[in-house]
């Protein structure tokens, strides 16, 4: 495991060893403090990525991958942030890196990240409604455009018992055509 200052966090980080891999999960409140040591005292100073985990039904978890090129060691930093209101300070003044990946986790997640120089939509086209890496949004294609090939037994013609038919998992009972 790499020498994280577990000292300078007390009870307020939680360190673990996934697959050898160093996972650093800590409160909001502690993340820049969190990004900082990882970069200034650990020389984890390559940010790789960051980004969200819709976590149902009260939360989005925000991880980022940093690397130490020196030992070549690899540290997950993790906070979690309330579905309610999902506000984080961003991490682009410790890590130039971030802007991209921030301004991708706002747009997909709609996760806030507070004092982001430029905090504005990056992939999907202009006047898109929703946050479409959360659970509980409706792939709408799915019910609009049948899917190719046979969906469920019995319905390839190929003789196999035939199943109720459902629609796609997080579509509402009301969408769709109705023989659906």
């Amino acid at each position: 495991m790499t020498g994280f200052p577990a000292g300078r966090f007390g009870d307020r980080a939680e360190i673990t060893d996934t697959f050898g891999d160093t996972v650093v999960d800590v409160a909001p409140a502690d993340w820049i403090e969190l990004l900082t040591a990882a970069r200034d005292e650990l020389g984890f100073a390559f940010f790789d990525w960051l980004t969200g985990v819709d976590e149902p039904p009260d939360a989005f978890g925000i991880v980022a991958h940093v690397y130490n090129p020196d030992s070549r060691e690899r540290l997950l930093l993790r906070t979690r942030v309330p579905r309610a209101d999902p506000r984080l300070p961003s991490a682009v003044a410790v890590y130039r890196g971030a802007d991209w990946h921030e301004r991708e986790t706002y747009e997909m997640f709609g996760v806030i990240f507070d004092g982001h120089p430029n905090l504005v939509p990056l992939l999907l086209p202009d006047g898109f409604e929703g946050h479409p890496l959360r659970k509980d949004f409706i792939l709408a294609a799915r019910v609009a455009k049948p899917w190719p090939g046979a969906k469920e037994p019995g319905e390839s013609g190929h003789g196999a018992p035939s199943r109720r038919k459902t629609l796609p998992p997080g579509v509402p009972a009301d969408w769709g055509p109705p023989d659906a």
